[in-house]
């Protein structure tokens, strides 16, 4: 690909993400897609064979991101509890457009074929949910948490998080820092020993 056709490419993820946020998968149409974008339908079908494509393009961008910050976090030699800390700044200290991207996968992978939601949730669990699990399950191991089961640990932080998802609640802006603290406070006096 030359140079400009990775920068049309790049364009065409921003823009469809953004679209994809306000109207959701089922809203929206390439041609929408295209005429945000300031290409024609063939441009577009160029890069990305149909909308499914496109979409899943753009939530393994955003979990390949989410992959190596965790694993960045988890390199640092804290507890789990500072772990968890780290992690919730992380993804709370985004702007609510980037935030938005984990809500859309949960709330539209039901529009996707059987093949990419198995596909999908494999990837998810491997590069997300998994490497959660794994920070609970050190932190139990080390009996600095509460013996838990994992991943209800991990979905039940997730839905802690859940609200800040939607660009509603703080407008682009990244939730503020008291805010951060006051839900992982909350959450971590649930399972701390």
């Amino acid at each position: 690909m030359t140079t400009s056709e990775i920068g049309l490419r790049e364009k065409i993820l921003r823009t469809a993400k953004s679209l994809f946020i306000q109207q959701g998968y089922h809203g929206l149409a390439m041609r929408q897609i295209s005429e945000a974008v300031g290409v024609s339908k063939a441009a577009l079908y160029y890069h990305f064979k149909d909308k499914e494509e496109l979409f899943l393009a753009i939530l393994n961008i955003y979990l390949n991101e989410i992959e190596c910050a965790i694993n960045e976090i988890q390199s640092k030699p804290v507890s789990s509890s500072e772990h968890i800390r780290m992690f919730v700044e992380y993804i709370l200290s985004q702007p609510a457009e980037q935030r938005a991207v984990i809500r859309l996968g949960s709330q539209e992978m039901a529009q996707l074929s059987a093949s990419s939601r198995k596909t999908f949730g494999k990837i998810y669990r491997e590069k997300f949910i998994g490497k959660l699990i794994a920070i609970f399950q050190a932190g139990i191991e080390r009996g600095e948490f509460k013996s838990l089961n994992a991943e209800i640990a991990t979905w039940a932080l997730l839905g802690i998080m859940y609200p800040y998802f939607y660009p509603t609640h703080t407008g682009d802006k990244p939730v503020p820092a008291n805010v951060i603290d006051e839900i992982v406070t909350i959450y971590l006096k649930g399972i701390e020993k």
